[in-house]
């Protein structure tokens, strides 16, 4: 069973930990299931899969990199449960499996009943953004988040996400849910780190500018 971390007060730590969210989109923003045709159909989506065409081994060095020096699992309820099912359930051998099996994991939901059933999983329930600024504080690894559209929209409102690794697919779909939404806060970014795979994938890493980092109202 999942520990529950409610918005109590966390112990000081000096510095707080990075929240760094790693995406793949289309030219034109979609983010919608790249890994597999049936990820999410949410809408009538019929173009799931579409990043298996730009795999490169290139986008495993750079996850390697994130995940480097310690690294914890941070995702929305969907996304969480998609990772278990992709990879517990249909790919129970593979050394990604392990890792994630074997990481801490940070499930947020507005549901404090939920139950979650990947070992080493920790629920945040309640409000994300303040359950997220007490987690930073008190966690001692990278969160790394993979999809999780709805939490990281969220999080960058509040300007809480520190890395954006953008993987960005010679694709126009035309349909999707897109990671960037209309009303989302403007937000200032540096470009770190750019790499082009021989797929023809761009992958745009960028730092968020804490100064610039917009918050607005829920």
């Amino acid at each position: 069973m999942a520990a529950t971390v409610r918005c109590s007060k966390y112990g000081a730590k000096a510095e707080m930990a990075r929240i760094v969210a790693i995406e793949h989109l289309t030219l034109d923003g979609v983010f919608q299931a790249p890994a597999r045709a049936d990820e999410d159909t949410r809408n009538g989506f019929e173009h799931g899969g579409w990043g298996i065409a730009g795999s490169d081994p290139q986008m495993q060095e750079v996850i390697g990199r994130a995940m480097a020096g310690g690294w914890s699992l941070l995702a929305g309820r969907t996304t969480y449960e998609d990772l278990y099912e992709g990879w517990v359930v249909r790919q129970p051998a593979s050394p990604m499996t392990r890792a994630l099996t074997g990481a801490q994991k940070f499930v947020a939901s507005h549901d404090a009943a939920y139950q979650a059933r990947w070992e080493n999983s920790t629920l945040l329930a309640g409000d994300a953004a303040e359950a997220m600024r007490k987690l930073k504080q008190d966690h001692d690894r990278t969160l790394v988040m993979f999809g999780s559209g709805k939490l990281l929209r969220a999080l960058m409102r509040h300007g809480l996400v520190d890395e954006l690794v953008l993987m960005v697919h010679p694709l126009v779909l035309g349909a999707g849910s897109r990671l960037f939404e209309p009303g989302q806060a403007p937000s200032a970014l540096k470009l770190s780190s750019q790499i082009a795979t021989t797929t023809g994938v761009a992958i745009l890493t960028y730092a968020f500018d804490g100064k610039d980092a917009a918050e607005r109202p829920e």
